[in-house]
């Protein structure tokens, strides 16, 4: 009774209309419904050259810190992780397309993480996130479930490199194929029936489909472990380039999709939790963003993607979340999977591709609050959508989105959509276009 008591006035359960095991099976769903990041996470950034039994440390403990801090001081029922679409611009952007090193990478995270920090501490975000017209905000979280969805596909063997062609269709009667839309129709089948922890549920079947068809084998040893070592990841930063346009590119992406991604979860969970106040606003969003600023900075120090709110969270919300100890209770199982690391490890690409597609569907909702029978909209929406997967870069998909935006507007005499702030990152990325001609 003590203990509850004690809960009681830390988290003001009665005043938020819950109780402590209300919350504690609330965090309990939040983490079965995110849990699918602790395999994807390592597995993408692995491809990096990146240690994955050092990513997956970082990964848990980098969210566990940022969790940790959203419930004890913000109070809110918010989980965070290594956030979907970061991960891939790390990856196959910054890395594979642009050629960077992983540790260039880190180092654009953690640049961003710093600069989090103080716009956190002076509340400077939301003046950055007003800034930004609607319509792009929208596109980009369209183009990045495309984004993510492609890469989904490509890792199940679904989608190859083509003959002639940029990409075609693979054999679809391969086993790993096969695990992968099996995968892919168990977790939309769960998805559709309301089913808590529908992607982690996807995964695990789908990996018992791998081990009986040989995909993948299970681990010679104890599935217990002490955590992988953070020593091929931690404190690997990278600072010859930062004063470069290609690091304030990386930068200033990484950036951009934090600052939408962060600002809208924690609108659309709250709101769905009953949190905001009489004006619409929520009352720990200062707190709320400085813990996803600061797991971003541990994590890019340990060795993992930028951390981020995850929408995921709104899935503890509906189960009665209304607290930090909701938070906290994720946070715990968070730190429990660490000595799992064998477990985690036999689960294949395969098992992973089908999450990504899922993924992206999720991420595509917004398009249905595009206008597109405004072209000054619509045209700079498209091409931020479309350049992401055609370009197979997000940064693509955002330099030409902002680019076209200011230009349509300015074309077409509707110069007061464009703030001084727009105009700037426009001509930013304008320059970065003509560096060749000049350098």
């Amino acid at each position: 009774m003590e203990h509850e008591n004690f809960l009681e006035k830390r988290f003001n359960l009665s005043e938020r209309k819950t109780d402590v095991k209300t919350e504690l099976m609330a965090g309990l769903t939040t983490f079965m419904t995110m849990s699918y990041i602790l395999i994807v996470n390592p597995n993408m950034l692995s491809e990096t050259g990146m240690d994955k039994g050092g990513v997956f440390t970082a990964t848990i403990i980098s969210s566990v810190i940022a969790i940790l801090f959203m419930g004890l001081i913000a109070n809110l029922p918010f989980a965070l992780a290594p956030g979907m679409g970061l991960n891939a611009f790390f990856t196959y952007t910054v890395c594979m397309q642009m050629g960077q090193s992983w540790d260039f990478a880190l180092t654009a995270v953690f640049l961003e993480g710093i600069i989090f920090l103080i716009l956190s501490v002076f509340k400077v975000r939301e003046a950055i996130f007003t800034a930004i017209p609607m319509t792009l905000k929208k596109a980009v979280s369209v183009g990045i479930g495309l984004f993510i969805a492609l890469i989904g596909f490509t890792n199940a063997g679904i989608i190859v490199p083509g003959e002639g062609v940029i990409l075609s269709l693979g054999n679809l009667l391969t086993p790993n194929v096969l695990v992968a839309f099996f995968g892919l129709f168990l977790m939309a089948v769960l998805t559709a029936r309301g089913v808590k922890g529908a992607l982690l549920f996807g995964i695990l079947g789908s990996t018992i489909l791998a081990l009986f068809t040989g995909v993948t084998s299970l681990p010679t040893g104890r599935i217990f472990s002490l955590p992988p070592s953070l020593e091929h990841v931690a404190f690997k930063l990278q600072f010859d380039n930062i004063f470069t346009l290609e690091m304030f590119s990386v930068m200033f992406t990484f950036l951009f999709v934090d600052l939408f991604d962060t600002v809208g979860t924690l609108t659309g969970v709250a709101t769905k939790a009953g949190l905001l106040d009489e004006n619409g606003e929520l009352p720990s969003a200062g707190k709320a963003l400085l813990a996803d600023a600061i797991g971003t900075t541990i994590g890019a120090l340990l060795g993992t993607s930028t951390v981020t709110t995850f929408v995921e969270s709104a899935s503890g919300v509906a189960d009665g979340g209304r607290t930090g100890l909701t938070a906290i209770s994720t946070g715990f199982f968070f730190f429990v999977s660490l000595f799992f690391f064998p477990l985690f490890a036999i689960v294949p690409a395969e098992a992973t591709a089908p999450a990504l597609i899922m993924v992206g569907l999720f991420m595509m909702s917004p398009i249905k609050d595009i206008d597109f029978d405004d072209y000054t909209e619509s045209v700079p929406a498209f091409l931020t959508i479309a350049m992401m997967p055609f370009a197979y870069s997000i940064a693509e998909g955002i330099a030409f989105g902002m680019m076209s935006y200011v230009i349509i507007k300015f074309t077409t005499g509707k110069r007061k959509d464009v703030s001084p702030l727009m105009f700037i990152l426009a001509l930013v990325f304008l320059l970065r276009i003509l560096k060749p001609l000049f350098f």
